[in-house]
């Protein structure tokens, strides 16, 4: 695992980058970049966002790299999305979920060296070595409640799958369901996600999905869901695991939501370990710490650390973080306790509500771990 930093001080904008590079093999990237206020409206700063996103992909670091996705973190999506240029290069996603360093728009960024990269059937593939990884973010639709959304971009999802002959059950690794007014909205989405998997034959006696379920608006007003989704094909069964941590964590549906804490796809060369946005929680499904900003961080660190343990990995494995904060006064606190502990990982910290209002803060991250496993074909 490498980790660096680029500051381009005449653009404003800093990146932080990990990559997993092993020698010969499909290289891995993540970047988060960060822009420096100025004092500057939306317009400014985003020209000065994708100045710095061509600067990253002409880096000798990172020539040959291509954009697998992007997710952009807005502050007002409804007015700045119209404004954003059209990227057909990779699967973008727009999401209001103000950062909390007083930018107006962030951005993740995941790219691959050594993949070939093409747009299918409206999803963006990544393939290599007989794998597809099959990445389609921003799916809305606009009509009927939270409940109605969610069946309508499910089915979409669905559709779109078997184009690539996979499905949800078989193939879909990692979802992503951001919920507007999530204190209100959030039990439909739930109800209706629960009830196509039920039909999918996805139940407590099977498995579900790694997921994150998190206040986020959509650009379109009308919208009150919006789904990000990455899926593979081309694996053995065999390689897909999920992670429960029984001792820091209970089963999801235990209370009614169904969801996996982590998805673990293991590779000749790697594995991937997709942790869910995990909050301060017990195995018994209680809320820990109420109140307390400092304590539901480190019990959130601490269930992370154990979902990624029992994946034979750790937080030196992780390439990226995104923190959800409910509350925007206890940024500067957790701003601290994170650059302390992970100042290499690169983080970006926003503002979206969790789904139980008792919980003050969320993350969720990606880990890459070296492996050397004859059983199955590399990444």
């Amino acid at each position: 695992m490498n980790r660096r930093f680029i500051n381009w001080e005449t653009i404003g904008v800093k990146a932080e980058i990990s990559s997993f590079a092993p020698v010969g093999k499909v290289e891995e990237i993540h970047a988060i970049l960060h822009v420096d206020t100025r004092g500057e409206m939306f317009n400014e700063q985003l020209a000065r966002l994708y100045m710095a996103e061509d600067c990253l992909l002409q880096d000798d670091e990172m020539k040959g790299a291509k954009p697998i996705m992007k997710r952009y973190f807005l502050s007002d999506a409804t007015n700045q999305q119209p404004l954003m240029k059209q990227d057909p290069t990779c699967a973008v996603s727009y999401i209001q979920q103000p950062c909390l360093d007083g930018s107006k728009v962030a951005v993740w960024i995941y790219l691959t060296k050594g993949t070939t990269v093409s747009q299918q059937h409206g999803a963006t593939v990544s393939e290599h070595n007989g794998y597809q990884h099959i990445y389609q973010m921003g799916l809305v639709d606009g009509h009927g409640d939270s409940y109605a959304q969610t069946e309508s971009v499910m089915k979409t999802y669905q559709n779109t799958l078997t184009q690539f002959n996979a499905n949800m059950t078989d193939n879909c690794i990692r979802t992503w369901f951001f919920v507007r007014d999530v204190d209100i909205q959030y039990m439909g989405m739930v109800k209706a996600r629960k009830e196509l998997f039920t039909q999918m034959g996805l139940t407590e006696h099977t498995h579900y999905i790694s997921s994150t379920g998190i206040g986020g608006l959509p650009a379109d007003t009308k919208a009150i869901v919006q789904l990000g989704t990455y899926a593979l094909t081309g694996f053995n069964p065999q390689q897909q695991y999920y992670l429960y941590a029984p001792t820091h964590l209970n089963p999801t549906y235990q209370y009614g939501v169904t969801f996996e804490r982590g998805t673990v796809v293991e590779y000749g060369d790697r594995a991937h370990l997709y942790i869910s946005g995990t909050a301060s929680i017990d195995n018994k499904g209680n809320v820990l710490h109420v109140g307390d900003i400092v304590k539901q961080t480190q019990r959130m660190w601490e269930n992370v650390d154990k979902l990624l343990e029992e994946g034979k990995s750790g937080f030196q494995d992780v390439m990226q973080i995104v923190v959800y904060l409910r509350d925007i006064c206890d940024y500067q606190t957790v701003k601290g306790m994170f650059q302390e502990r992970f100042p290499d990982i690169p983080t970006v910290i926003t503002l979206a509500p969790v789904c139980r209002p008792t919980w003050l803060i969320e993350m969720e991250c990606i880990a890459v771990a070296e492996r050397s496993n004859g059983a199955y074909r590399d990444y």
